[in-house]
């Protein structure tokens, strides 16, 4: 696999951007180290070019400022099990605004037993955002555990609870 990278300034804060032909393959944590993507693609080849990337880049920015709050870009998450894809794809049925805990994501897949397997897919989610993995909880409504971090998850609850 080889990925494009770009690197994106967006409120202050560096975001790595990753895509193959297909669409948008990755998306790094707030500030989050170069080499991030390597933990999602450790066979893949990559190459950093500035101009790439920039739908993308403008689909996050919008989001990250309150302008936008779906994503239409094209997505590549073929890399993926088909039960992590099954996992991702139930992401993106969780509202913007709202959580949802991690057994509310098991029934909605109607794996109400798999609620583990369900948060070990949901946590090698490489699409941070666009995949929308922040919205999930614990069933206690405590926030758990997030690849940005729990700063970061709260910064995207808070700016999806902030009126339009």
């Amino acid at each position: 696999m080889q990925l494009t990278l770009t690197v994106a300034t967006i409120t202050s804060h560096h975001y790595l951007v990753g895509s193959t032909p297909i669409g948008v393959a990755f998306i790094g944590r707030a500030d989050g180290p170069a080499n991030e993507w390597q933990t999602f693609f450790p066979a893949a080849t990559a190459r950093v070019v500035p101009t790439a990337n920039q739908a993308a880049i403008r689909a996050l920015t919008a989001y990250l400022t309150g302008k936008q709050t779906t994503f239409t870009c094209p997505l590549d998450v073929s890399y993926g099990t088909p039960f992590q894809q099954q996992v991702w794809q139930a992401l993106r049925t969780i509202p913007y605004g709202q959580t949802w805990s991690y057994t509310q994501l098991a029934h909605s897949l109607n794996r109400p037993t798999a609620v583990r397997a369900i948060a070990s897919a949901v946590g090698r989610n490489p699409l941070l955002i666009f995949v929308p993995c922040h919205r999930v909880i614990r069933q206690d409504g405590q926030l758990g555990g997030y690849r940005g971090g729990l700063p970061m998850k709260r910064a995207l609850l808070a700016l999806e609870k902030r009126p339009s």
